[in-house]
């Protein structure tokens, strides 16, 4: 019985020679083991469109100021808010829009799209001469969206750009200028990315649409194409009620603002002056935080986060996080008494341990939201995530820069003066967060009973 049914399980699926997705599906089963190059591509992919949403943090402080588009100092957050929620207000239109348009059109037009808004828009960006100049072109990017650390070069290099040379003129260019030529490349690779969109019509049997069995062929009875669709759609439906992953989603967004607001506030308060509660560090000195910072998270995703994940479990991993970082942020306003190199040791130790929290939070959600559904469901639960999760992280930099600028009026407020109430207010989010990694309102990973059911 075994030799026989070896055989009719591999003649079972007929290809199209003619489709791009097709030959996609008959190259993974031909090899097996890890897309090594597909992978690389796709990662530096990400990379070109992530770049872009918090490059600008460290130097937004000095961008607005150099606009002067505000009278007083203190109200530098309002504008540095609402350009930083420009990119993900543009991105929160047209998001699902772009998700529609691959499926329909194919992965790889889009994802050149993408990639050539960023040259295009981001070099603008960064030869911005004008408040609104500057929030119109982050707005573009992020519509068309499907760090290097960031310097003004001009003050920090004068021996290398004069102030007659264009970076001189122009001294938010370099680092916008150094992300366009990366997204260039990436462009260029992209044209060496394999489609995976079918090019026909024919229904696939579990729900990805692409090959037919030999029974079809054949003229024997199979699902009609509108009864996929109806099955597709009562999916789609299916998932507003899924509460494993409602919570899920709803926690991660409240999470993403959270996080984003914090970035934003953490290059305006690192960069503002001490008089304010602010630790007076240059563009270069948030550059150099940013940066050890990332290759620590880099380190510690690779190696140590799936172990910790394999030991506490994705909800466990969530509440652990938000629950140590509270702590942490409440101590960011005492950095502000610091100086010298106990300062700099003591914001580079907080700020990697923040950003290796944040990142275990953002991964743990994610490993929680494709647990709740089944295989066929996931592309569509991680896009209602992200579409969650744009709108919050819109919101956020403007609610951040606006806490900022107001609390920077309060510097001898009896409650939380200064900057204290602007963590204090980051710490309840936290507080919110991790509430919601308790049951009722998270439940426990449903993965099993749906396996079960989609075979």
């Amino acid at each position: 019985m075994a030799e026989n049914k070896e055989p009719l399980l591999k003649h079972q699926v007929v290809y199209h020679e003619n489709c791009p997705g097709c030959k996609l599906e008959r190259k993974k089963e031909l090899h097996t083991g890890i897309p090594l190059k597909e992978l690389l591509f796709m990662g530096i992919v990400v990379l070109s469109n992530a770049l872009p949403i918090s490059s600008l943090f460290p130097f937004l402080y000095f961008m607005i100021r150099d606009f002067h588009v505000t009278k007083r100092v203190e109200d530098i957050g309002y504008y540095a808010g609402y350009l930083g929620s420009s990119y993900m207000f543009g991105r929160f239109l047209t998001s699902v829009l772009w998700g529609m348009a691959a499926d329909r059109f194919g992965r790889k037009p889009i994802i050149l799209l993408g990639t050539s808004s960023v040259i295009i828009f981001n070099l603008l960006f960064g030869f911005s001469t004008s408040f609104s100049m500057a929030i119109s072109t982050r707005f573009l990017l992020g519509f068309f969206n499907a760090s290097l650390g960031p310097i003004k070069p001009a003050e920090n290099y004068p021996h290398i750009f004069s102030r007659d040379s264009i970076f001189g003129r122009f001294p938010y260019l370099l680092p916008c200028l150094c992300i366009s030529l990366f997204a260039l490349m990436v462009t260029i690779t992209c044209f060496w990315l394999p489609e995976t969109l079918h090019k026909h019509h024919t229904p696939m049997h579990d729900g990805g649409g692409v090959i037919e069995t030999m029974e079809a062929a054949h003229g024997h009875n199979q699902p009609t194409k509108s009864n996929d669709s109806e099955k597709g759609l009562n999916s789609k439906k299916s998932l507003i009620m899924n509460w494993p992953l409602m919570s899920s989603v709803i926690a991660y967004c409240i999470f993403s603002l959270h996080d984003i607001a914090y970035a934003e506030i953490f290059s305006l308060w690192a960069v503002s002056d001490k008089k304010y509660g602010g630790l007076n560090f240059s563009t270069k000195d948030v550059g150099v935080v940013l940066s050890f910072s990332g290759f620590g998270l880099l380190i510690f995703q690779l190696f140590l986060f799936p172990i910790i994940e394999r030991i506490l479990g994705p909800i466990m991993v969530v509440r652990v996080a938000s629950i140590i970082t509270i702590p942490l942020l409440a101590s960011y306003p005492l950095m502000s008494m610091l100086s010298g190199f106990l300062l700099s040791s003591t914001v580079n130790c907080a700020s990697l341990l923040k950003n290796i929290l944040s990142a275990t939070i953002v991964t743990g959600f994610f490993i929680q939201q494709n647990n709740s559904v089944p295989q066929h469901q996931r592309g569509a639960a991680n896009g209602i995530a992200m579409t969650g999760m744009s709108f919050f992280k819109a919101i956020g930099p403007a609610g951040g820069g606006s806490l900022f600028a107001w609390a920077q009026k309060r510097q001898n407020s009896s409650f939380l003066p200064g900057d204290q109430i602007v963590f204090f207010i980051l710490n309840v989010l936290l507080v919110v967060v991790a509430a919601m990694t308790f049951k009722p309102f998270l439940p426990e990973s449903v993965k099993k009973p749906y396996e079960e059911t989609e075979e």
